[in-house]
C-alpha cells in the first residue's frame, strides 16, 4: 500500500500499513471522501507526521478529533490556518501561554512555529465527516496513532507528552514517567478549562524539563 507519509515515520509505522485494520480503515476513508465532505483535506491527513519527522520530535500534544466545520481542520491538532477564527480551545491555549510565560502568545494559529521546533500535534483520529464530531472514531485511526505514540515512547528518551483531558490521558496511560515528562491537566475546552487547565502551566513545565535534559526549550 502506497501510504504517503514522511519517510522516517513510514519506516517505523510500516507494520501497521499491512495490518487488516489499516486496510479496512483505508477503504473506509476513501469511501468517505468520495461520498461527501471530510476534513482535513486528504493531502493533510498525515500532515502532523510529515511536518515533524520522528527524529525531530521532542514534545507531543495529543488531541482527539479534527475540527469538523468548514475551513478549520489542517491536519494538526488544535491548529487552524491563518485567517480562520480561533476555536475556543485554541483561544484558551493562547490565554494559558500568556499567563504561564508572562507574555502574549505568537499570533500564529497554524502552530507551525511549534511544529518546526519538534512539537508533534497529533489527533487520535485523523479524519472526520463534516459537521459530525467523532464520526470516524472507532474505525482504526486510534490503533494507528497508538502505534505512533508507542514508537516514540519506546525508541526515544526524554520527550514531553502533554495530555489534556481524560481521553488523551487514557491514550497516554502506558507512557513511562521515569523515561519521559508527562504533563496532565483538564482539556482547554470551554467546558473544562476552568476546572484546572487554566493555571496548569504546561508550557513552562515542558521547557524546564527540556532544559534539564539538555534540549532546547520550545518558543511557545
Amino acid at each position: 500500500m502506497n501510504v504517503r507519509i514522511e519517510a522516517s515515520w513510514k519506516e517505523r509505522l510500516a507494520p501497521e500499513f499491512r495490518k487488516d485494520y489499516f486496510i479496512r480503515l483505508t477503504d473506509f476513508v476513501r469511501k468517505e471522501y468520495r461520498a461527501g465532505t471530510v476534513y482535513p483535506p486528504a493531502k493533510h491527513i498525515f500532515r502532523a507526521f510529515d511536518l515533524c519527522p520522528f527524529n525531530s520530535v521532542k514534545a507531543v500534544i495529543v488531541g482527539q478529533d479534527p475540527y469538523h466545520e468548514a475551513g478549520q481542520a489542517n491536519g494538526l491538532c488544535f491548529a487552524v490556518e491563518p485567517g480562520v477564527e480561533n476555536p475556543p480551545s485554541l483561544m484558551n491555549i493562547f490565554q494559558e501561554i500568556s499567563t504561564d510565560l508572562g507574555r502574549p502568545p505568537r499570533a500564529d494559529s497554524s502552530l507551525l512555529h511549534w511544529v518546526n521546533q519538534g512539537v508533534l500535534l497529533l489527533n487520535a483520529t485523523l479524519t472526520v465527516r463534516a459537521h459530525r464530531a467523532a464520526s470516524h472514531a472507532g474505525k482504526g485511526w486510534e490503533d494507528f496513532t497508538d502505534a505512533a505514540l508507542h514508537r516514540l515512547a519506546e525508541e526515544k528518551e526524554h520527550l514531553v507528552f502533554i495530555l489534556w483531558g481524560a481521553y488523551a490521558q487514557r491514550k497516554g496511560a502506558f507512557i513511562d514517567p521515569r523515561r519521559h515528562m508527562v504533563i496532565k491537566s483538564p482539556h482547554p475546552s470551554p467546558l473544562s478549562a476552568h476546572r484546572g487547565f487554566f493555571g496548569s502551566r504546561p508550557f513552562s513545565k515542558a521547557n524546564r524539563y527540556l532544559v534539564s535534559v539538555g534540549k532546547e526549550p520550545v518558543d511557545w
